[in-house]
């Protein structure tokens, strides 16, 4: 179990790292992090734009990957799994629709 917990306390820091930097802007154009879609990649403003549009979401995101953590800690067993995995799918799900809405605001 604290493997499972580690790995997604890690994924949190870096998602909501991502999180915080598309909504302060400090965001640059990458080949690994943020919305990286054809419209919000077009220029830095769009691509800046996008990813403070889905900062929020991604917030949320690193949010239940730390509540799939501590499930994971401290249910533990099979339902503790469970419980981790569902937020991981959670938190995929949460994540690409702010890069949805983000990808429409850049091609706006």
């Amino acid at each position: 179990m604290i493997v499972v917990a580690v790995v997604l306390f890690v994924l949190a820091v870096a998602v909501g790292g991502v999180g915080v930097a598309g909504l302060i802007g400090k965001l640059p154009r990458n080949r690994w992090a943020g919305v990286r879609t054809e419209d919000s990649l077009r220029s830095e403003e769009s691509f800046a734009l996008a990813n403070k549009v889905a900062g929020p979401t991604m917030l949320a995101a690193a949010g239940m990957l730390v509540i799939g953590a501590v499930a994971a800690l401290t249910i533990g067993g099979v339902f503790g799994v469970a419980v981790a995995i569902i937020a991981v799918v959670v938190a995929v799900l949460t994540a690409g629709f702010g890069g949805g809405i983000g990808t429409r605001a850049a091609a706006a």
